[in-house]
């Protein structure tokens, strides 16, 4: 395991956008909070929630039934469930166990934007506790409307549904993509995985035969270019793309010298990677590249499994079941494509809105 003992918020990924970069602090004294507010997606649990939680997803957008019924079989076929609940109720453990094992008397509350308990219920919980600020921890870790800015919208929302404006604040802690507890999970993972395919593979030829696949959600191009301005430097595709690609290259980074390859003239990954896109919720306009497309596209010699490592945001959970990162064995006759850093295609071109 790389050792990342030492390094604070932030440095793991050292200025991964220019968001990034250290500047003023936002405030000059820290605040004393009551409580955490865990925000998550939320997910059906059973077969009977699973229209009404994609109405909720859907509120608005005129989607129609008969699209909602197809979305439908997706998680009928695991009875009605999605995971993101049960990780969330993990995870709101695991930190309940870190604040007391850290001395904290920080209660942790959970409330999701599209299921039980919802947000409301959340603020509600906090005002019978006598609860007034909320420090909230949105389980999506990179820049974009969805992930940052709706979840703002959902806090103002939950206050002024339940009367509480005035009585309760809520503060959102920044993305957190670049933080050392985060991004150390997808270098274990993808370090594990490329070492098994190693030991099984004795002629295994890592920079021509294995791939490796980051999988992230579909967002509307029109929304990855507007998670982070082009006058902080970023491009057309954003700060979410951008965010993605720089943790993409630390953990190949990392990963590739846990195994002791050697570095290429001019730097870059020894391993091909992908960034991929999952769980498109428009119809394409160019194309694409999401999980199953890639590794059904890329044929295994007679014996060579596809091989995958399951490394995911809790927020990813709910409409794919092994995302994160992945390996794949191609034909022999596969090499890294020249269409981006790494062999990273363009983000504009796997996206969709």
């Amino acid at each position: 395991m790389t050792d990342t003992s030492g390094i604070t918020n932030g440095e793991l990924v050292r200025n991964a956008t220019p968001a990034a970069e250290r500047g003023p602090e936002h405030v000059s004294e820290p605040t004393d909070y009551d409580a955490i507010l865990l925000a998550g997606f939320g997910g059906p649990e059973g077969q009977d929630d699973v229209i009404p939680f994609l109405r909720n997803v859907t509120r608005g957008r005129g989607i129609p039934e008969e699209r909602l019924e197809e979305v439908a079989t997706h998680y009928r076929h695991f009875g009605g469930v999605s995971p993101i609940n049960e990780h969330n109720r993990e995870l709101k453990a695991a930190l309940e166990a870190e604040l007391q094992r850290r001395g904290i008397d920080l209660p942790v509350i959970w409330g999701n934007r599209n299921w039980d308990p919802y947000m409301a219920d959340a603020v509600r919980e906090a005002d019978q506790r006598g609860f007034t600020k909320l420090i909230a921890v949105a389980t999506s870790a990179y820049s974009s409307y969805s992930s940052c800015r709706q979840y703002r919208e959902d806090f103002a929302m939950a206050l002024d549904d339940t009367g509480l404006a005035d009585k309760i604040q809520i503060d959102k802690v920044r993305q957190f993509f670049d933080h050392p507890g985060f991004v150390q999970p997808f270098i274990d993972g993808v370090r594990d995985a490329l070492l098994k395919a190693r030991a099984e593979l004795d002629d295994l030829d890592l920079s021509s035969e294995i791939q490796v696949l980051f999988a992230t959600h579909s967002i509307p191009s029109t929304d990855a270019a507007k998670s982070g301005p082009q006058s902080r430097g970023f491009d057309a595709d954003g700060a979410y793309a951008a965010q993605h690609k720089a943790v993409a290259e630390v953990v190949m980074a990392a990963a590739e010298a846990a195994l002791d390859l050697e570095i290429p003239e001019g730097g870059g990954s020894t391993v091909p990677w992908q960034l991929v896109y999952q769980s498109r919720s428009g119809p394409p306009r160019c194309r694409g590249s999401s999980p199953t497309s890639t590794t059904r596209s890329t044929t295994s010699p007679a014996g060579r499994p596809v091989r995958w490592s399951s490394c995911r945001s809790a927020s990813s959970a709910t409409t794919w079941r092994s995302c994160g990162t992945s390996t794949t064995r191609p034909s022999r006759r596969a090499r890294r494509t020249a269409s981006g850093p790494s062999g990273l295609p363009p983000p504009a071109s796997t996206r969709t809105t």
